[in-house]
């Protein structure tokens, strides 16, 4: 190994030779799966240079029997070189004491960890409407190096993507979000509060730009890489061109003639996706005031209707995202599911 000072290298890429050229050496034939996912902006192909100064280096994961963890990990910290590529192999933070990247332990546990419940086996609803977005989408983002006990491939597809009835029913929630407050550019801008319509316009961006992610499969992460998941969503660049140009404009006409473009398109994209019967992609009247909206209950209710008894029953909440937006409980997985589970109970 040659030890130079490199150029950016992209954490996925870094960690994927470290695991081959150092870990997986001295594992040796332990039966094991080694990866790069959970926490980490690389592990979304979302780090640049600027990453790396803090909590960044060549790191990996790797999962083992439980009764085998605390022996591996004892053997590491005098096996790894101090670098590798140029890059220190033990870093941290003012919040993270400096340690070696690479972490030994059960994948049950780590995933109970990450997520509140382990996904090898069946998850429930609940599971699913109380894991964060950003943590599903570490789950499923990143890169298995190797799955020797035959693990992270089947956690990863369980997680893949929602359930065909919990995915109508999230997509039902997220249009009634932007129900609730799709006339208000307009209502603002004519009593003179041009602030405030541009506050409810970047709201109602966020909330398409989200949706827009959901209808594609994608789990939307948390605000830092919500425009940038959303930029690489195939297609994206005429809506994101509509989007910029709401937030931009000046006057609440202007705004409301962009969004209804944006509205116009994610509106037949419902369609494609064929989840309810067609429905008419056109704006149109807020009732009888001045303001052109897409009408997004119509969407939330026909979602809703065919989501099927047991999800369609469920109080029209949604996942832990669309209606808490505290940091501290989504990146919690016991405060997230503790917090889902209470308001769907008790509604």
């Amino acid at each position: 190994m040659s030890d130079f000072v490199p150029g950016f290298v992209p954490g996925l890429e870094l960690s994927r030779a470290y695991y081959t050229e150092v870990v997986k050496p001295i594992l040796g034939e332990t039966p094991h799966g080694a990866a790069l996912i959970g926490p980490g902006s690389e592990v979304l192909s979302f780090d640049t240079e600027r990453s790396t100064d803090h909590d960044w280096g060549p790191r990996v994961l790797v999962f083992v029997a439980p009764d085998l963890a605390e022996e591996i990990a004892a053997r590491l910290p005098g096996a790894l070189p101090e670098r590798f590529r140029g890059y220190p192999t033990a870093f941290g933070s003012d919040r993270n004491p400096v340690r070696h990247g690479v972490l030994v332990t059960g994948f049950g546990a780590w995933a109970r960890s990450r997520l509140g419940f382990d996904p090898r086996g069946e998850i429930a609803t609940a599971d699913w409407l109380g894991a964060s977005w950003q943590r599903l989408a570490e789950m499923t983002s990143g890169e298995v190096y190797h799955d020797g006990l035959g693990e992270l491939g089947r956690a990863r597809e369980n997680l893949r993507w929602y359930p065909p009835q919990v995915w109508r029913y999230v997509l039902a929630c997220q249009w009634r979000r932007i129900a609730q407050i799709e006339s208000f550019p307009g209502r603002c801008g004519e009593v003179g509060d041009d602030l405030g319509s541009l506050l409810v316009t970047g709201r109602l961006v966020e909330e398409l730009m989200r949706l827009s992610l959901l209808m594609r499969r994608r789990y939307p992460p948390y605000a830092k890489w919500l425009g940038s998941a959303f930029a690489r969503l195939p297609g994206s660049a005429e809506l994101g061109e509509a989007f910029a140009a709401a937030l931009s404009a000046r006057g609440w006409r202007d705004r409301e003639e962009h969004l209804c473009r944006a509205y116009e398109r994610v509106a037949a994209l419902h369609n494609r996706l064929a989840l309810t019967s067609p429905l008419d992609p056109s704006v149109r009247p807020y009732f009888d005031r001045p303001f052109r909206v897409i009408g997004a209950a119509r969407f939330a209710e026909a979602l809703l209707d065919a989501a099927g008894p047991e999800v369609g029953a469920l109080p029209p909440l949604g996942a832990v995202d669309q209606f808490c937006d505290s940091t501290d409980v989504l990146a919690d997985a016991t405060r997230s599911l503790t917090l889902s589970r209470a308001v769907h109970i008790a509604a």
